[in-house]
C-alpha cells in the first residue's frame, strides 16, 4: 500500500509483527481497557461490559502471515472498544508471539482486523481477542509452506452461496468437523442482498426473516448490507467454521446485488447503476471478511465503484498456486441487452424483466448477433475480467511453477449447452447457452483465455468454482466443440450451501417451453445435460453442500459432499449427509475419474 492509503485506513488495518517473547496477558490486564487490581491502576469493567457476538476469523494465510479478525461492541453503548489480539503457538496462551492492540469504532461497524507478520511456515496458531475482562471464543488458524517448498499433500474445502433464506445450514457443521483442512475457500455469495420473508417451510426455524434498516426488499444502504453481515455471522456454524480455518474470500453477484456487473443491478431491463449502493457492498465485505489489505487494496477515499482491488494469489508450497479472480467488479454488461428482448417481445424494456432469454435460455445464434454488436460498441469483446486482471491472471499462470494450479473461479467455466432442434417445433428448434451469466455468456473472452492456456502449455490447472447452485465436474476444452477442442483444464462446482438448487430455476425458467418430459425430475434433466455437453463428466443440478479436496503431486482429489433438504416439517436435518462423491484427477491428464455414493 501506498504511504497516503495506509494512514488513512491505519484505524481499519493494523499490521503488526511477531515476537516470541511476549508474556501472556490474561483477561483483566489490557492496559487500554483499565488495569487489574494491584498494580495500581483502575479496575477493569467486570466481566459482560464487551462481547464478541460475529465470533472471530483468520484468513488470507501466508508462509508469514495471517489476518486476524473479531467484532467487538459494548453491552451498553455503542462507544469505542479497546482491544487487544493475542496470538499464540499454545492453547493456554502461556507465551504469546503476538499482543496487538486494537481499536474497535463505529466507522467500522466495531470490527477490527490485523495482519501479523514474521510467522513461522506451515504452523498451527491459536489465536483470542480480550477486551476489559471478556475475552473471545479461541480461534486456530495455519499458516501456509513457503513457495517452492516440497510438500506432501495438502486439504482445503471450499463453499458457496449460504443464503439465510432457504433449507438450513448443515452443511457447515460437517465441514468444520474435517479437522485436517489447511484452509477454506469462500467462492462468492457470502450474503445474500435479499430481505424479504421466506415461503413457510421453506428455511430451517433458525433462520427467521431479515428485516433490513432501510425498510426495503434489497439492501441499499451501508447499514442495510452491514445489517446482513452481522446477521449471517451470528449463526454458530459459520463462526465454527471461521475459528477452526483460516478463509481466502472472494465475492460474486449477491454481496452487491444479482446477477451484477460493475455497478449496475439487473433487476429490471433498466440495469440501473448504483454506484453508492455498489460502494457500500464493497465496504462491508471489506470490514467483514477477513481479507489481506496490505496484499489487496481498498481506499474510502476513492469515490469510485472500483474503490477496491480483491483479486490475489496464494502459493502453498510447490504442490499448489491458488488465483483467486473477481468477475463482478471489471466485467462488461452481459452480451444479450435484456431491454432488445423485451421489445422484440413487446414488454417493458425498462421496468420489466427480461433475464429469460438474455440472461438464461439464450439461443446461441442469438448470443453471437449481440456479441458482435458489443465488440464493435465496445471496441474489446465483451469481458469478464476487463483487460487489466486478464492480463494478471495470465502473466500469473503463466509464471507459476507450481504442480497444480488452482483458480478460485465464481461462475462456472463448464459448457452448459441445450440442442432442441430435432425435438422442439420453432422458435424453440435452437441450441441453447442456459447461463449467460457464467463464462459460457462471453464465448470470446473465454476462448482468449484457454487459447492462452494451451499455448502457453500450462498444465494441471483446475478450477473451483461456485454461483450456479450444482455439483459438476467437467473437461473445458480451448474450442468447446469435443471434436475439435484441446482439453485444458478441469472444472469442479459445487453446490451452495443452502441456496435453491439451479433444477428448480431451470423449471421456472423453461416454463413454456416443449422441455417438461425432459425435467420432470433431476436426474433425467442430469442425463439430458449430459447428453448435449459430453465433456460434463459428473452433474447434479440438484443438491446443496459443499466441496473439500486433497492433493498431491500425483493427484488432486476433490470429494462434493451434497447434503439433505429440510426434513418434512421443515426442520434441519441432524444427520445431514446424503452421500459423498469422489472425483480424481491425475497430474498430467486433463480428465476426471468418477465414483459416486462413497
Amino acid at each position: 500500500m501506498d504511504r497516503r492509503r495506509f494512514i488513512s485506513l491505519s484505524a481499519f488495518y493494523t499490521v503488526a509483527a511477531a515476537s516470541g517473547t511476549l508474556a501472556a496477558c490474561h483477561s483483566g490486564h489490557d492496559d487500554d481497557n483499565g488495569s487489574s487490581p494491584g498494580n495500581g491502576g483502575p479496575t477493569p469493567p467486570p466481566a459482560g461490559a464487551f462481547a464478541f457476538p460475529q465470533g472471530v476469523a483468520s484468513g488470507d494465510p501466508r508462509d508469514v502471515s495471517a489476518v486476524f479478525w473479531t467484532r467487538c461492541v459494548a453491552s451498553n453503548a455503542q462507544t469505542p472498544v479497546a482491544v487487544t489480539l493475542q496470538v499464540s503457538t499454545q492453547a493456554t496462551f502461556a507465551q504469546l508471539v503476538a499482543s496487538v492492540p486494537l481499536s474497535a469504532i463505529a466507522d467500522y461497524d466495531f470490527t477490527v482486523r490485523a495482519k501479523v507478520t514474521g510467522l513461522t511456515a506451515k504452523t498451527t496458531y491459536y489465536y483470542r481477542f480480550v477486551a476489559g475482562s471478556d475475552v473471545s471464543a479461541m480461534g486456530t488458524t495455519r499458516t501456509a509452506a513457503a513457495a517452492g517448498e516440497s510438500i506432501p499433500q495438502l486439504r482445503f474445502a471450499w463453499f458457496v452461496c449460504q443464503n439465510w433464506s432457504a433449507n438450513h445450514w448443515q452443511a457447515m457443521s460437517l465441514l468444520a468437523a474435517e479437522t485436517d483442512l489447511d484452509f477454506v475457500v469462500h467462492l462468492g455469495d457470502y450474503i445474500y442482498e435479499a430481505g424479504f420473508a421466506a415461503p413457510p417451510g421453506s428455511v430451517e426455524p433458525a433462520h427467521p426473516t431479515i428485516t433490513l434498516p432501510s425498510g426495503g426488499t434489497y439492501a441499499n444502504t451501508l447499514d442495510d448490507y452491514r445489517t446482513l453481515y452481522r446477521t449471517y455471522r451470528g449463526d454458530a456454524r459459520l463462526q465454527k467454521v471461521h475459528a477452526s480455518f483460516p478463509v481466502i474470500a472472494i465475492w460474486d453477484d449477491h454481496e452487491f446485488s444479482d446477477d451484477c456487473w460493475q455497478d449496475h443491478q439487473t433487476y429490471t431491463n433498466a440495469n440501473l447503476q448504483q454506484t453508492a449502493r455498489r460502494r457500500n457492498a464493497n465496504q462491508a465485505w471489506a470490514e467483514y471478511l477477513p481479507v489481506d489489505w496490505g496484499d489487496v487494496s481498498f481506499d474510502l477515499a476513492n469515490p469510485a465503484y472500483d474503490n477496491i482491488r480483491i483479486y490475489r494469489d496464494f502459493h502453498f508450497g510447490s504442490l499448489m498456486h491458488l488465483v483467486m479472480t473477481d468477475e463482478r467488479l471489471y466485467r462488461d454488461d452481459q452480451v444479450v441487452s435484456e431491454a432488445a428482448i423485451a421489445q422484440a417481445l413487446g414488454h417493458d424494456p425498462v421496468n420489466g424483466n427480461d433475464l429469460v432469454g438474455s440472461r438464461y435460455f439464450v439461443p446461441q445464434a442469438v448470443l453471437a448477433q449481440f456479441e458482435a454488436l458489443d465488440t464493435q460498441r465496445l471496441g474489446h469483446v465483451p469481458s469478464i475480467l476487463g483487460a487489466t486482471q486478464t492480463q494478471w491472471w495470465k502473466d500469473t499462470l503463466s509464471a507459476s511453477t507450481s504442480i497444480w494450479k488452482v483458480w478460485g473461479n465464481e461462475v462456472m467455466m463448464n459448457r452448459l449447452w441445450l440442442d432442441l432442434s430435432s425435438i422442439a417445433p420453432a422458435p424453440d428448434n435452437v441450441v441453447f447457452v442456459l447461463d449467460c451469466d457464467a463464462w459460457d455468456g462471453y464465448p470470446s473472452h473465454k476462448a482468449d483465455l484457454l487459447s492462452f492456456v494451451k499455448t502457453r502449455g500450462i498444465t494441471n490447472l483446475v478450477a473451483i468454482t461456485g454461483d450456479l447452485h450444482a455439483f459438476q465436474a467437467g473437461i473445458v476444452r480451448d474450442v468447446p466443440n469435443p471434436a475439435t477442442g484441446t482439453p485444458v483444464m478441469i472444472d469442479l462446482m459445487s453446490a451452495g450451501i443452502s441456496s435453491q438448487p439451479f433444477f428448480e430455476d431451470v423449471k421456472t425458467y423453461s416454463a413454456g417451453m416443449p422441455l417438461a418430459s425432459l425435467i420432470s425430475s433431476p436426474a433425467l434433466f442430469d442425463s439430458f445435460i449430459r447428453q448435449n455437453n459430453p465433456d460434463m463428466l459428473y452433474s447434479d443440478h440438484d443438491g446443496i453442500g459443499y466441496a473439500s479436496a486433497t492433493i498431491t503431486s500425483t493427484q488432486f482429489i476433490a470429494v462434493f459432499n451434497k447434503m439433505k433438504f429440510l426434513n418434512a416439517d421443515g426442520t434441519a436435518p441432524q444427520a445431514p449427509l446424503q452421500k459423498r462423491t469422489r472425483l480424481t484427477i491425475n497430474a498430467g491428464a486433463v480428465s476426471v475419474a468418477v465414483e459416486d455414493n462413497i
